[in-house]
C-alpha cells in the first residue's frame, strides 16, 4: 500500500467530512447520546475494520469516540485509511451541514 503525499491527503480530505490531518494519521471524533449508542457503533465499525482488514486506534469514554486512522506498514496515511474513514461515516451517518 502505497503512502499518500500530503497533497493527496489534503485534496481527499476536501470530500471526507469531520475528518482532520495531522501527526501523519487522520483523526475524527463523534458524540452519540450515551453509552450504549457509542458502543453499538463501535461494533458495527468493528465488522467493517475486519472485512477491510485495516483497524483503527480508537478510544472511548462514556458517549465520545475518538478514532486515528493510519497505515502502519506504510508509515503514513494511505487509500485504505480514506476508505474506512468513509464506511465509518456511512455507520455513523455523517451528513454534511448547510
Amino acid at each position: 500500500m502505497k503512502k499518500l503525499t500530503e497533497f493527496e491527503i489534503r485534496k481527499k480530505l476536501e470530500t471526507l467530512i469531520d475528518w482532520d490531518y495531522e501527526d501523519n494519521a487522520l483523526h475524527t471524533d463523534f458524540e452519540f447520546d450515551n453509552f450504549k449508542d457509542c458502543m453499538s457503533a463501535m461494533n458495527r465499525i468493528a465488522f467493517e475494520c475486519e472485512a477491510l482488514n485495516h483497524h483503527p486506534e480508537w478510544t472511548n469514554v462514556y458517549n465520545t469516540l475518538d478514532i486515528t486512522l493510519t497505515t502502519h506498514d506504510a508509515n503514513g496515511v494511505t487509500d485504505l485509511d480514506f476508505k474506512l474513514a468513509q464506511a465509518i461515516n456511512k455507520i455513523v451517518e455523517v451528513e454534511e451541514e448547510d
